[in-house]
């Protein structure tokens, strides 16, 4: 599991899994429905202030990065894993 960099660390302030509540709380709920982890990735909770938004993020997520087109969505993961190594990225 990547190492979680300390909130108070990053650029952009985000909204914690504990600490999140109302609106943001839902959308945080509905994404580890979907995706059957236990926590938010960073990457997503970089939306985390405009709950509105990070569900547009999901969807655009869902329809372009883990649909079906000219690549089936194996060979996508596998780019963005290669990407992600490359830049060291842990998403």
């Amino acid at each position: 599991m990547p190492e979680q960099v300390p909130n108070e660390e990053l650029k952009i302030p985000v909204i914690e899994d504990r600490d999140a509540a109302g609106e943001v709380a839902a959308v945080y709920d509905e994404w580890r429905a979907k995706s059957g982890r236990a926590m938010m990735p960073g990457i997503l909770k970089c939306f985390s202030h405009r709950p509105d938004f990070l569900r547009d993020v999901m969807k655009f997520g869902d329809t372009v990065h883990f649909s079906e087109g000219h690549l089936d969505r194996r060979t996508k993961e596998a780019i963005a894993s290669w990407v992600s190594y490359l830049n060291r990225c842990p998403y």
